[in-house]
């Protein structure tokens, strides 16, 4: 799957090349607006786009402005309605409004701080774009609930507008058994882009896990090679300490928001043992789902792989 969407990375590039270009972002919307807010919409000068505002029922419109911006040099704040017959028209259930703010690169939006934006969504590091009476700036720190949802907007002032670019989710499974099998392919559906290690080759095989990205390796070295962060979810599948426990203490020395294993109530309360044993503090270990998923009475691989996307969700948009 792509890493990222690569708006401002086209903006930054048509900028270098003499084209000219502008960012065009959704900074507040009202009833069942097309796109969410911080959705960006990237245009050249010579009327190249990339990305959407709304969907395709606006988009002609805000390029017309964007070009004038460009040429003058100055940002310009714009506001639709999308009647319900319009949205209807390109796919959508129902319309709405929204504002746009339109920002060129260079005159109004800084070269430097778009290609420290570009630098940073390649690092994966969170990032908020900030804009304002202040100024525009970038934030690693602070905005903690906006990174967690994912929720650029206005802050109360109903002036600074926060952009949040958040590295792309990622999951990583440790054990390629059957759950894996359905559990990868709906985590990619719902935004994850998915990683497999298990050092077992006839379990992590081509022919079970066709086009996936498949780590040979021993868990904690596999944990270690990729880096673990706040946008990455852990699921361990093996049932087996030898595999499951190095991952585990890997992962509870990590920021990863999300940490699920697999097993009975009576294997976790083993799982939690060992790990008093080696030091972690039942605060640390309390970060562990076990066992794995909602209960949502799941029976077969495919419904515990349900109930696991499930809990991540919830732990991932609600903090708990």
């Amino acid at each position: 799957m792509d890493r990222f969407d690569d708006i401002p990375e086209t903006a930054l590039a048509w900028h270098r090349v003499g084209k000219g270009a502008a960012l065009a972002t959704v900074v507040e919307t009202w009833g069942s607006a097309p796109r969410r807010v911080g959705s960006q919409l990237a245009i050249s000068g010579e009327g190249e786009i990339e990305g959407s505002v709304s969907g395709g029922c606006v988009e002609g419109a805000v390029v017309a402005e964007a070009l004038d911006a460009i040429e003058e040099g100055r940002s310009v704040m714009l506001e639709y309605g999308v009647s319900d017959g319009d949205a209807f028209a390109v796919g959508l259930a129902c319309g709405g409004t929204i504002r746009v703010l339109v920002e060129p690169v260079g005159s109004v939006m800084p070269e430097e701080l778009l290609a420290d934006l570009v630098l940073a969504r390649e690092a994966r590091v969170p990032v908020a774009y900030v804009t304002g009476p202040a100024g525009r700036r970038l934030e690693r720190e602070g905005y903690e609930a906006r990174f967690r949802m994912d929720r650029s907007g206005f802050e109360e002032d109903g002036e600074t507008f926060v952009a949040i670019h958040n590295p792309p989710l990622r999951l990583i499974v440790v054990g390629a058994v059957h759950i894996a099998q359905a559990l990868v392919p709906m985590a990619r559906i719902a935004g994850y882009d998915p990683i497999l290690i298990d050092p077992r080759e006839s379990f992590a095989s081509e022919a079970r896990f066709p086009g996936e990205t498949v780590l040979h390796d021993w868990p904690d070295e596999g944990l270690r090679s990729l880096g673990l962060d706040l946008r990455t979810g852990l699921v361990l599948l093996t049932h087996d300490p030898k595999l499951d426990d190095p991952a585990l203490i890997e992962a509870l020395r990590s920021d990863v928001f999300y940490i699920g294993a697999l097993g009975s109530t009576r294997t976790h309360a083993k799982r939690v043992e060992r790990l008093t044993e080696a030091g972690f503090s039942e605060a640390l270990i309390g970060r562990i789902h076990g066992p794995i998923g909602l209960d949502i009475g799941a029976a077969g691989p495919s419904e515990i792989a349900v109930s696991i996307l499930a809990e991540m969700t919830r732990v991932l948009r609600k903090g708990a």
